[in-house]
């Protein structure tokens, strides 16, 4: 499984998907209604650069995902409510139990 987190600052949206033991920063990132667009490299289990376009309905997305020349595989997903956090005493967020 991985986990893709979305953030928006400033109108800009920035994000990260983690699994497979990897946490990979997200490129290129568009919202155009509900067409959601992102491209990211992995190396595990093999170095791949991917092209990933997914509609939004709702809490659910599906869509596609591309790894150059090979085939596009199906996506599908469902939005999950971001951990709370807290502060640590020394000024980092640590996310609630």
């Amino acid at each position: 499984m991985v986990v893709i987190e979305l953030h928006e600052r400033e109108g800009v949206l920035t994000g990260v998907a983690r699994g497979a033991g990897e946490a990979v920063p997200l490129a290129d990132i568009s919202l155009d209604g509900d067409r959601l667009t992102w491209k990211q490299a992995v190396t595990k289990p093999m170095r791949l650069n991917l092209a990933f376009d997914v509609t939004v309905d709702g809490h659910t997305l599906r869509g596609t995902s591309k790894a150059g020349r090979l085939p596009s595989s199906k996506v599908t997903g469902e939005r999950q409510n971001a951990p709370e956090h807290r502060p640590d005493p020394q000024g980092a967020q640590v996310a609630g139990r």
